[in-house]
């Protein structure tokens, strides 16, 4: 995906670093493996559009979380990629996988493109010559800030350092996707591949690894302030990734519970991770930049709980499937936009002044954070770098946006995960998933209409051939438009999606 190298230097669209002490701070709160289940706050709605809550989230314990959403605005069509590593690229790039060809999760110590994915496609992850949010931020005079999970590249490359993709600050990022433990007892995995880095100071301590790197962030901040620069925090949790490791401090929430202990584990990790987004919107009141401060919610990919059908809940029930799903499941995540703490006479407010607890119905996606965020802080991507995001402000204003488009495409050319070499289009309230392998009886399609059917459980694909035409051919060109890449059958020819 090595697209275009910046040029630095003479570049017209930037402002001096003076002009930034102006400029609003902005933090990326972002979840590993949360699916928009995961969490008391009800995203999902009824027929009339309003909140509704199911059984999952009267599990789920997050409390800050719906102090943040009481704040702002959340979506409950917001959308990510089915596996985590392309979302990292997408919010990073502004690019849709399908474009950018980062399209599975990146193994740190080989090609996983599996044993029909596209050979070229870019396994290497991000290196310093792409065009990134943090290093866009930085030249407008931001202090860019990683802490938490990385996963942009494997061992030994330039993508497995985040300072080397534009962050000023790295704190716990390397190549791997998950911890090697969340306890500070046994230093955070230290001796084992998934090691958490930069995190000695809590070794053998108790403190859980949210809320070390909690700390570490809020320190962060304070350095941001006496340097008197406004700063990007991308605050990447590994939570609630396994290991299912339960915190002490949350578990005796869910004794009583008869679920497994790995789900109970996982609602300790959901729990944790709230209370490090209390933590941080704390710190932020404290210090008196909470009204200076716009905070980005969000989780990855979809859920990848332990919950089973023993409860007659699954992990992302009423929703159809979890983490590396072409169903909803799969790719709804939480969104949340929200100032952290609401001051209507603050200048940055009234520039975007976000209604309170609102909910938004419209389709919006990871690749919308680069455009949104950019233009908040006042930064123009170059021109040559293409952007698939759109702007989410005139939404998060409350209002209605005609150039808005409900679209979404995910992109998955690989194997093995819990849906194999597929690729999916949502555009409006109709989705079609084409498979590029025929699966049973000789079916490689499904199309739902999510207005009537929002559970996926009426596939329409022999039913309205119309319809169908209609949108494969709307995938095609969708595909072709991000000169994606495709899965390749035994003899080396691409597979390419069929007409039916």
């Amino acid at each position: 995906m090595k697209y275009f190298a910046l040029m630095l230097g003479c570049v017209a669209w930037l402002c001096t670093p003076g002009m930034a002490a102006k400029a609003p701070n902005i933090v990326v709160f972002l979840v590993d493996d949360m699916g928009v289940m995961d969490t008391s706050v009800p995203f999902l709605t009824d027929e009339t559009g309003a909140p509704k809550a199911y059984p999952l989230n009267a599990w789920y314990r997050t409390p800050n979380m719906e102090r943040l959403a009481r704040q702002g605005v959340r979506f409950s069509q917001f959308c990510a990629m089915s596996v985590c590593s392309p979302t990292r690229v997408s919010l990073l790039t502004g690019q849709n996988a399908a474009r950018h060809h980062v399209t599975n999760w990146i193994n740190p110590d080989a090609n996983n493109r599996g044993p029909l994915g596209p050979p070229d496609w870019d396994w290497r992850g991000l290196d310093k010559s792409d065009i990134t949010l943090p290093k866009l931020l930085q030249q407008q005079g931001y202090r860019t800030i990683h802490v938490g999970k990385g996963h942009f590249g494997p061992n030994d490359t330039e993508g497995s350092d985040p300072k080397q993709l534009g962050f000023d600050v790295n704190i716990g990022g390397n190549s791997y996707g998950q911890p090697g433990s969340y306890y500070g007892e046994k230093n955070y995995g230290k001796g084992t591949k998934q090691a958490v880095p930069h995190l000695e100071e809590y070794h053998g301590s108790s403190t859980f690894l949210t809320e070390a790197l909690t700390r570490e962030a809020n320190k962060q901040i304070d350095a941001s302030l006496r340097d008197q620069k406004p700063f990007f925090l991308y605050f990447a949790q590994y939570a609630v990734h396994s290991p299912f490791q339960a915190n002490p401090r949350f578990a005796a929430n869910y004794a009583k519970s008869d679920r497994s202990l790995q789900a109970k584990a996982f609602a300790t990790l959901i729990e944790s991770m709230d209370k490090s987004l209390g933590m941080l919107m704390d710190h932020l009141e404290k210090t008196g930049e909470a009204k200076n401060t716009m905070v980005f919610f969000l989780g990855d990919n979809g859920s990848d709980s332990p919950l089973g059908e023993a409860h007659n809940v699954g992990s992302s029930a009423p929703l159809r499937g979890k983490k590396g799903s072409h169903y909803e499941g799969g790719v709804r995540v939480p969104f949340i936009a929200a100032w952290a703490q609401v001051d209507a006479a603050n200048a940055h407010q009234k520039n975007l002044s976000i209604p309170a607890g609102r909910l938004r119905n419209e389709l919006a996606s990871v690749e919308d954070l680069f455009p949104t965020v950019l233009t908040l802080a006042g930064v123009k991507a170059p021109e040559k770098h293409i952007v698939d995001g759109r702007d989410l402000r005139p939404l998060l204003l409350g209002g209605k946006d005609a150039s808005h488009r409900e679209h979404f495409l995910m992109h998955y050319p690989h194997a093995p995960h819990r849906s194999d070499y597929w690729s999916s289009l949502r555009d409006g309230e109709w989705k079609i998933i084409y498979h590029y392998l025929p699966r049973p009886k000789g079916k490689r399609y499904e199309l739902f209409h999510l207005k009537d059917d929002p559970y996926e459980q009426n596939d329409l694909a022999g039913k309205d051939s119309a319809t169908l035409k209609h949108m494969i051919g709307k995938l095609i060109r969708s595909l072709e438009s991000c000169n994606a890449q495709y899965p390749r059958d035994k003899q080396g020819a691409e597979l390419h999606p069929q007409w039916p």
